[in-house]
């Protein structure tokens, strides 16, 4: 059956009403947590892992995707009338967004970001449905030293592109991959890293270590900072509906974020920044006059929201293309998403394609579902949403809490759980706190032991022989990307220093 064709039976399992009914939490979450400041999507997936065990896997992987979204499209009100990102793919809305509002064009600013963010998911969207199909056929050939190689990219890609530094990543990683290894070895039937407490004997649960690191320990992180001078919340002054000249203004930077947002998304860039600074980039340089005196000047200019919105929900598309197909997390959320599919025993790949194809295409087809449902959310009720911005911080963080509490002792149900649980909510806090990122321990857990399987398994089929993971052109390839992961940004860094103190002896002289 053709793309369009599994599309359209996917649209049938996302139209059934308690998948309906999913999609919109989900869009109400995102949007809810995108709002406001410090809690992400990623944050709020990990909260809601343990108890999405009984909605079933594709009513929860539809409402983790609405969040994700949902994310992108709450950062934007933030960043416009506060000027403090929701979400980090915000960042560069606030730029414009800000000036905007302060002009008594908040409402422009906020109907542009609403539209560039639809658009931008349906291009995503569609794009993620087109390209996927390839992705699997050629991900259908791979054997265990090909596996193997894409787990080792993972590793390093996700390693590089979080945190202030790739030693950092890669320590964090070390964290994960420990944890991973944990419990009853498959092969031999031997306790590992167990220390003779017979509860680690059934494996630490990934949904204890997810809440622990991102719900526990990321807010605990966020409630230590002291509170910084609270920035005015701009009221929404106009319509929020664009006019047709507007809409001229948006078409280009519609079009080239959301290009740039879904070629971004795959690669391993940790997340959605590197795209919406480049759309921003890319209509800051190309404006001219009227356009130009706006960006330069204290107004803020549309096209600077416009293009970053469609970027990173674009992006967000992009980021499920090597998710699904591959199982390889490029973003926080995704990397929460993939412990999802693990807690229902299920791992993202090119078989899941031929395995449950109901939930994969019924996951792409909710998404334009998703799209429309935040579109009508955003544009007419947008000021309902700015009323989240008035939510007392300690309330927030004393709820957040006490539901990641009260979710791990309704899906685990021992004492024990929670002791881990806390256990990882300290060591999220405490890595947060000296700069480590969180998402290499969790994606180190989760591939850990499958990278363990695949090696295991090339190793009995070619009867120990260690090279087989070198013979295959595919699998070095792999490792020659990974690679560039690690030392491309190390050469840059080199080159770039280089060339500024040739410039500066050139200027001496």
């Amino acid at each position: 059956m053709d793309t369009f064709g599994l599309l359209f039976e996917g649209l049938l399992v996302a139209a059934q009403p308690m998948n309906l009914m999913f999609a919109l939490i989900g869009v109400l979450l995102g949007t809810a947590v995108g709002v406001m400041p410090g809690i992400g999507p990623a944050l709020t997936v990990a909260l809601l892992l343990p108890i999405s065990l009984s909605f079933g896997a594709t009513g929860s992987m539809i409402m983790f995707a609405g969040i994700y979204y949902g994310g992108m499209y709450g950062g934007a009100i933030s960043s416009i009338l506060l000027n403090t990102p929701g979400e980090t793919a915000s960042i560069m809305t606030a730029v414009e967004g800000n000036k905007m509002a302060r002009d008594g064009r908040g409402g422009k600013a906020l109907g542009a970001a609403a539209i560039g963010s639809f658009w931008g998911g349906m291009v995503g969207t569609l794009g993620l449905a087109i390209v996927s199909p390839f992705m699997v056929m050629v991900a259908l050939s791979f054997g265990p030293a090909e596996y193997f190689a894409l787990m080792v990219l993972s590793f390093v890609t996700v390693s590089a592109a979080f945190g202030g530094s790739v030693a950092r990543g890669l320590t964090a990683l070390l964290i994960g991959l420990a944890i991973g290894l944990v419990g009853i070895d498959k092969l031999t039937g031997q306790a590992r890293l167990s220390f003779g407490v017979p509860d680690l004997r059934d494996n630490i649960s990934i949904a204890v270590v997810a809440v622990g690191l991102f719900a526990i320990g990321e807010t605990l992180f966020i409630a230590s900072k002291k509170a910084a001078v609270v920035d005015k919340v701009e009221a929404v002054k106009g319509s929020v509906w664009l006019s047709l000249s507007d809409l001229k203004r948006c078409l280009m930077p519609y079009i080239r974020g959301a290009g740039l947002g879904f070629l971004f998304g795959p690669l391993p860039t940790g997340g959605a920044e590197i795209p919406t600074f480049l759309s921003y980039s890319a209509e800051r340089k190309s404006a001219k006059g009227v356009t130009k005196e706006e960006f330069e000047g204290p107004k803020g200019a549309i096209e600077g929201v416009a293009g970053p919105e469609a970027a990173n929900n674009a992006s967000a598309a992009g980021t499920l293309i090597p998710l699904l197909t591959l199982g390889l997390p490029t973003s926080a959320t995704a990397a929460m998403m993939l412990a999802g599919f693990q807690q229902y025993g299920l791992q993202p790949g090119p078989l899941l394609f031929t395995n449950s194809p109901a939930l994969v295409w019924g996951l792409v087809a909710s998404l334009f579902i998703a799209n429309l449902m935040l579109v009508v959310l955003n544009l007419p009720f947008v000021g309902v949403w700015v009323r989240l911005l008035m939510i007392p911080r300690p309330w927030l963080y004393a709820g957040i809490l006490t539901f990641a509490t009260l979710g791990i002792i309704g899906s685990q149900g021992s004492v024990f759980a929670l002791v881990l649980l806390l256990g990882f909510g300290l060591i999220g806090f405490v890595m947060r706190r000296f700069g480590y990122p969180l998402a290499p321990v969790l994606v180190g857990a989760i591939l850990g032991p499958l990278a363990e399987e695949q090696l295991r398994r090339g190793l009995m089929i070619n009867r120990g022989d260690v090279t087989f993971l070198l013979t295959s052109p595919i699998a070095l390839t792999i490792y020659a990307i990974a690679a560039a992961a690690i030392f491309g940004p190390i050469i840059w860094r080199m080159l770039a220093t280089d060339k500024s103190k040739t410039v500066f002896a050139m200027d001496g002289d």
